[in-house]
């Protein structure tokens, strides 16, 4: 890995978990981390209940748009996280892969999507940890 590592998230819509898994990497890292997301099938919009659930913890992603997955992207990564996109994720010699098991936001409300928000949140802070990055906010 380089001096500032990159981090690319993916999952199928790339409109809930990945959105908010890098609107996390990238307010709690304080750019010290390169950030990408992508989705093996992306969905028109970021999920409004995602978009809601991230603004109750100061981050907004209403700008946002999700982006179709490329190779490019896996290749300039250092670290791919999926969540749940099965095999559309191409695997490359040399990266780190995780998989984390989510689940998927798409349809439902506030309150469901907050508990998924909680839970990306506690894999980033560990994943930030793994990668020797110190949160800069909480």
């Amino acid at each position: 890995m380089t001096d500032k590592p990159s981090v690319l998230f993916v999952c199928v819509h790339n409109a809930g978990r990945s959105q908010m898994a890098a609107a996390y990497l990238t307010a709690l890292s304080g750019g010290h981390v390169e950030v990408r997301s992508a989705g093996s099938a992306p969905a028109d919009q970021v999920n409004p209940s995602a978009v809601a659930a991230m603004a109750e913890e100061g981050i907004d992603i209403t700008a946002e748009r999700p982006k179709v997955l490329t190779t490019e992207a896996v290749q300039e990564s250092d670290v791919v996280i999926t969540m749940g996109c099965g095999d559309a994720c191409p695997i490359f010699p040399g990266k780190r892969y995780e998989d984390w098991e989510l689940d998927d936001p798409a349809g439902k409300g506030l309150e469901s999507v907050r508990l998924i928000r909680d839970e990306i949140k506690a894999r980033i802070l560990a994943l930030m940890d793994s990668l020797g990055v110190s949160p800069v906010r909480s």
